[in-house]
């Protein structure tokens, strides 16, 4: 059984909760989590990856172009 993915670090971990509230995420979403919780480039490319692209991959969104 796989482990549920945790982020490291304390604003990462509000930041990814807060999107996980926002319902779908967009890369304008990622990037006002990103100012809000005062993230590191790296921290917001963490998010881009699970919110934006993955989900957006695994719903078809990426096929539709």
């Amino acid at each position: 059984m796989l482990k549920p993915l945790v982020p490291e670090g304390e604003a990462l971990r509000r930041a990814f909760q807060w999107l996980a509230e926002q319902g779908y995420c967009t890369l304008k979403t990622v990037e006002k989590a990103s100012l809000l919780f005062d993230l590191t480039p790296r921290d917001e490319e963490f998010l881009l990856q699970q919110f934006v692209y993955h989900r957006g991959a695994a719903s078809g969104i990426a096929e539709s172009g």
